[in-house]
């Protein structure tokens, strides 16, 4: 483990979500209540809005500013810049375009990342259906051969794995074809959407399969979770967690957080980073 006077750093390559419960907001949050150093690469603006159902408006980052980000991060704290604390671990939220994709694909090619995390954002509410097809299919392609972790939702799984979840049985079987399809640790999330009394997630990671329970706090999705839960993980495995202990965390502090959501004028809670795990 790194020492506290030299905290863990890990990247997040995400958007920013207005409300702040999720994307870019609830990663640095979570890092920094996991005692590691965080850094926010922005790729896109997204704010909800209120006068049509909540959708996303969703605005792209420009791909060169996207670019002179990662340089300037990677040039601080990367394997070549002889910081105390090497940068090795970043997550992937939301890229939100194939020309993000191209230009995130680049970076993580080139640097010397052992740990990439992906959540692997698809299709959302507002986007339009052809583009958002498009930046699927490329982030399958493109991003993820490249991660060394994969944390799809329930929808996400099934996209992923090509099979319809239903029970923890299905939730299993999309876990060890993500990882046939990708070579990456998986925590495939279940969540509120499976029946029962449990939150189920599974982790596999090609030898290890592992249900992870936790009674649910409710019966409705909290924004942030996802984010929340891929940003634990990130800051685990820069910390020196193995794949398997830094999801076990993960599942614990997002409980936790879900716990101890936040309500607003907006149809949905938020996740907490400050009421999990001390």
């Amino acid at each position: 483990m790194t020492s506290a006077a030299v905290p863990a750093i890990a990247l997040t390559i995400a958007g920013s979500e207005a409300t702040g419960g999720a994307g870019a907001q609830a990663d640095l949050k979570t890092f920094q209540e996991l005692g590691v150093f965080g850094i926010v690469n922005l790729t896109c603006i997204v704010s909800f809005d209120p006068k049509d159902n909540w959708n996303h408006r969703f605005v792209p980052v420009d791909q060169q500013v996207i670019a002179d980000q990662l340089e300037a991060t990677t040039a601080a704290y990367g394997s070549a810049s002889g910081a105390p604390s090497v940068l090795d671990t970043v997550k992937i939220g939301m890229l939100g375009s194939p020309a993000t994709i191209s230009t995130v694909e680049k970076a993580l090619s080139e640097g010397a990342f052992s740990n990439i995390v992906l959540d692997p954002v698809l299709i959302f509410k507002g986007q339009e259906p052809g583009h958002a097809l498009d930046t699927d299919q490329a982030l399958k392609a493109q991003i993820l051969p490249l991660a060394t972790f994969v944390t799809p939702n329930h929808f996400e799984a099934e996209s992923l794995s090509g099979l319809t979840i239903t029970d923890e049985e299905s939730l299993k079987a999309a876990a060890i074809r993500i990882h046939e399809l990708s070579g990456a640790a998986v925590l495939a999330k279940g969540g509120v959407r499976l029946e029962g009394a449990d939150a189920v997630d599974v982790f596999y990671d090609g030898r290890t399969l592992e249900v992870l329970r936790a009674p649910k706090v409710g019966e409705v999705a909290v924004s942030g979770a996802g984010c929340s839960l891929a940003a634990a993980v990130t800051a685990e495995l820069a910390k020196g967690a193995s794949p398997l202990e830094a999801a076990r965390t993960a599942k614990a502090f997002v409980t936790e957080g879900i716990r101890n959501r936040v309500a607003s004028g907006a149809p949905f809670d938020a996740l907490w980073q400050g009421g999990a795990l001390s």
